[in-house]
């Protein structure tokens, strides 16, 4: 199949959203994004890739970057991983507070925010210089030795972040987080800052997308058993309290960041990646989920 006017048929179809919502202007770096913008990239893995709108620019990935830190802390710890975390959706949002208090310290998931502080500590207790571990995994993952933080974003993230601080601060008063909170945030907040096009998200997401076979990239190697939960909590929990409704509309593993990209995949067939910037009340990017509603409706791909 010719996924190109495909692509290009549903960018029309999804025009009538592109100025609903705004982009996160919580985060002062994000609130400069010019709102207005598209991008989306499929590769199959057959070597095919395609294409549309602003598909090379770069954006902050942020809660995307919870896939990648996901998986090295899984690659470390294994099974004793989820002694620490759950993996059940939150029902909840992303940065609630007193679903963490009411559960004794112990994150619903790995995608929540309290999750990847848990996750960000992990890499932090058991890799010598986890920044660059971590920067040079995701430019392994992407064969792009450009890929890189936003120093900006760090910083501007850091400068508000009360609310993570009171989450990694009651982690830490439940014995949860081994290292020092602003370590752990700063850290954490040097993850969510790596910059990304859907072109290096979507090849990035081709190693989760090729889930029948072992994964082992830059230092992190994953059994294909823990590939393949990786992509279902993807499934379950990838848009926090919207998961249920991507997958009744759109029916793939993904992950969503504030930043306005949407990655998703099919197992064994495809990685595709969209970025909008503007957000709904959910925190997710309109014009992305929209598109892939449509393309899993059209194309009738979908792993359901």
């Amino acid at each position: 199949m010719d996924y190109q006017p495909l692509l290009e048929h549903i960018r029309q179809e999804i025009e009538v959203y592109a100025h609903d919502g705004k982009q996160a202007d919580y985060i002062p770096a994000l609130a400069n994004v010019n709102p207005d913008q598209f991008g989306l990239c499929l590769n199959i893995l057959d070597g095919r890739t395609y294409r549309l709108g602003a598909s090379d620019v770069k954006f902050s990935i942020q809660s995307i970057s919870k896939v990648f830190s996901l998986a090295v802390a899984l690659s470390l710890l294994g099974k004793d991983l989820w002694q620490r975390i759950g993996k059940e959706p939150s029902g909840t949002t992303f940065n609630s507070l007193v679903q963490l208090e009411y559960e004794h310290g112990k994150p619903r998931n790995p995608f929540i925010n309290a999750g990847a502080l848990v996750t960000a500590d992990v890499i932090l207790s058991l890799i010598d210089n986890p920044k660059e571990f971590f920067i040079n995994f995701v430019r392994t993952l992407a064969d792009n030795p450009d890929i890189n933080y936003s120093e900006d974003v760090t910083r501007s993230e850091l400068s508000c972040c009360y609310l993570n601080a009171s989450i990694a601060y009651l982690l830490k008063h439940h014995g949860n987080l081994h290292n020092d909170v602003h370590d752990v945030l700063d850290f954490y907040c040097t993850m969510c800052s790596v910059e990304m096009s859907c072109e290096d998200l979507s090849r990035a997401f081709m190693a989760f997308a090729k889930s029948s076979q072992p994964f082992s990239h830059a230092g992190v190697n994953l059994s294909i058993s823990r590939v393949k939960r990786i992509n279902a909590i993807m499934q379950t929990c990838g848009l926090y309290d919207e998961s249920g409704e991507f997958a009744f509309l759109v029916g793939l593993p993904a992950k969503s960041g504030v930043g306005g990209g949407i990655v998703a995949l099919y197992p064994s067939r495809y990685s595709i990646a969209v970025w909008s910037p503007r957000l709904n009340s959910k925190g997710n990017s309109i014009m992305g989920m929209k598109a892939l509603e449509l393309f899993t409706s059209e194309t009738e791909e979908s792993i359901f």
